[in-house]
């Protein structure tokens, strides 16, 4: 249950109750290292591509509390504690895994683009394949997905953060491709 306030708060921007949790696993004896892993994997389940530097932050962290260890490590958990719960929140990462996964569960898998096949692959390269780096703005039009699900879309970023202006670069790549269809 502790755990779970600690992993509720910082999502709740409450960086006061993540920090009272926080000191209150360590003082039990809780294993730093679990609670460095539950910041990592908090930092790209509930923050997400909103502030990509959580990630970096609370990663950095647990790589300190192996590297250093306690008592010392613990100021990163403080660190990592602190900059999650007032990072901007996205849970769209998420969100995309799970649709991307639910359309593998119902069979929608399909067969690799023939522009997308390695050369070196049995099925042999198409020859198809447009470099995008070759085109205005590093954008080009292509079959990505397997033909059932063309058109998908698994990542929608939320106007949180970083993710306002990733919507905007994916809005800005869908209007490329629009001008050049």
């Amino acid at each position: 249950d502790v755990v779970s306030a600690f992993i509720k708060s910082i999502r709740g921007s409450n960086p006061q109750a993540g920090l009272f949790w926080l000191a209150r696993m360590l003082e039990s004896g809780d294993d730093a290292r679990f609670i460095a892993r539950r910041l990592v994997i908090l930092a790209s389940e509930d923050i997400g591509m909103a502030d990509s530097q959580a990630l970096l932050i609370s990663t950095s962290a647990a790589q300190a509390v192996a590297l250093v260890g306690a008592p010392e490590a613990y100021y990163t958990l403080v660190h990592a504690t602190v900059y999650c719960a007032l990072a901007p929140k996205s849970n769209a990462v998420a969100r995309a895994l799970s649709a991307a996964q639910e359309d593998l569960a119902r069979g929608e898998i399909g067969e690799v683009p023939e522009n997308l096949r390695d050369g070196n692959s049995p099925f042999g390269q198409s020859g198809i394949y447009r470099y995008p780096h070759d085109y205005p703005e590093g954008v080009v039009s292509a079959q990505y997905l397997p033909g059932p699900l063309v058109g998908r879309r698994y990542y929608e970023p939320t106007t949180h953060g970083a993710e306002a202006r990733i919507s905007q670069a994916l809005i800005r790549i869908r209007e490329i491709l629009e001008e050049r269809a």
